[in-house]
This record gives C-alpha cells, structure tokens and sequence, in this order.
C-alpha cells in the first residue's frame, strides 16, 4: 500500500482502535504515527496500516458543552475569566487548543517547548505572561518493562511534567492563585499532584484527548473566583472523565463586575 507521511492510518493489529497520523516513515517500511486525537506517539510496520479519511473537526460539540456548563447573566454583570498559559510539546495539538479557547472567547497564551526543556523555562513564562492558569501538556507513555506505575523512570516525560511543575509551585504556592493542570497520555498522576498541580493526568494511565487539559483550563477560567468548583463535574466534561484526568478541589478564577 502506498502510504506516506501525512497520511491517516488505523492498525489492523489493534482492530482499527484509534487513527494515527504518519509523521515519518524509515528505510524499513516503519512508519511512526501520532494520535489524529490521542496524545499518542507509536510506531507500526506499514504493513500493518490501513488508510482512512480523516477530517480535523472544528470540535464544535466540546465548544458548546463548555458553554452550556457555564450560565452567566449578561444582562447585569460582567465578566472577567482566567487568563491562560498553555505550554504543549506538540504544535498542532497546541493549535487546535488555541482555536478552542479563541472559539469561547477566552484569553489563552500558547507556548510550543518540549517537554524536557519547559522546567528550565517555566519561570522566565510566567514572569512574562502572569497567568491565572497554567497547562504543562505534550506527549508522555507508560512503558510497563521499566518499572512500575510508582516508578517515574517508567514513564516518557512525567519526570519533566513533575519538574516543571515544582518550578511552577517555588513562584507562586498557592493553589487558588495559580491553578496547574499537568500531564499527557498515561503520565503519573500521583506524582504530578504530590507535586503541586490542581489537575493532572492520568489516574488509570490511559490515554488522553487532545483537548482535555484544554477543557479543564476553560471549565476553571469560567469558574466563580469566589466559589469551590463542582470537581467531579468539570473531570466528567473531558472525554475519558475521572480514569483519564484527576484533581483537587479549588475555586474558580473568573471575576463577575456590576454594572455590566
């Protein structure tokens, strides 16, 4: 089969789970794939690989889930949402993120940095740009043969997710101030809260949507500053809820002004 990087693709392997996108094929006919949703890296034997359609969708129906969670009068009052800094170690993905926030109006900074370079920059970030809400996002794995789930060497970037979050926690401790969400696909979670993060990935190590830590930070840039946030529903608004992001409960960082 004539496949070649750009192309969707399914593994026959895997009974056609998941559609992957070829971001590079070797002199060995293997070709290494990107979740089309998934925060997921892998690699297959093009022999392996079906081609299939897919179109990126403008994520409309998460768009208006976000929205319809979130009643304000507009009559009266005004409104003031978290600001957001999204850092992601994958540029389309941080893309598709940024055109989330753009289509629910909300004001979102996106930084494109790998993963193992973000600790060591995370403060210079938020110097410059004060956000309310910080995501520390990318690509991460489980990889079972290095260890166990406790194990932080097991994993592909949870070490980096945790560092940057600890460098996030020495500029600002608190959790109300500053509301971290952290993590990709099948990262430690109990590391990244022990770690000083409000929300993180991922509690039965699965893998994540692309958009789900992008869902968090717009549930909490929409939520009452003055009040506890509803935890258990803002986890189940992502796509795989309480298996695939965990948190803490916290208040919401959006002002409400009068008159409007």
């Amino acid at each position: 089969m004539d496949i070649k990087v750009g192309d969707y693709v399914t593994r026959i392997s895997h009974k056609h789970d998941m559609i992957f996108k070829v971001i590079d094929i070797d002199d060995d006919d293997v070709c290494y794939l990107k979740g089309a949703n998934v925060r997921l890296y892998a690699d297959s034997d093009m022999d392996d690989l079906v081609k299939t359609d897919f179109k990126m969708s403008d994520d409309k129906d998460v768009v208006e889930r976000v929205k319809d969670s979130t009643s304000l009068d507009r009559d009266d009052y005004f409104y003031l949402p978290g600001k957001i800094l999204h850092i992601d170690g994958d540029r389309e993905y941080l893309d598709r993120c940024l055109k989330y926030y753009n289509n629910i109006n909300l004001m979102a900074m996106g930084i494109c940095e790998d993963e193992n370079i973000v600790p060591n920059k995370i403060t210079e970030y938020l110097e410059e740009y004060n956000p309310n809400i910080l995501v520390i996002t990318g690509h991460d794995a489980y990889y079972k043969k290095k260890g166990g789930v406790h194990d932080i060497n097991s994993y592909k970037n949870s070490i980096n997710f945790v560092k940057a979050v600890k460098e996030a926690r020495k500029f600002e401790k608190s959790h109300e101030k500053l509301v971290i969400i952290a993590g990709a696909c099948q990262s430690d979670y109990e590391e990244l809260i022990k770690a000083g993060a409000n929300f993180a990935s991922s509690p039965k190590r699965i893998n994540i949507h692309a958009l789900d830590p992008a869902i968090i930070a717009s549930r909490m840039s929409l939520a009452d500053i003055n009040k506890d946030i509803d935890l258990k529903d803002i986890i189940s608004s992502t796509k795989y809820g309480k298996e695939g992001i965990g948190g803490i409960i916290t208040k919401g960082t959006m002002y409400m002004g009068y008159p409007r």
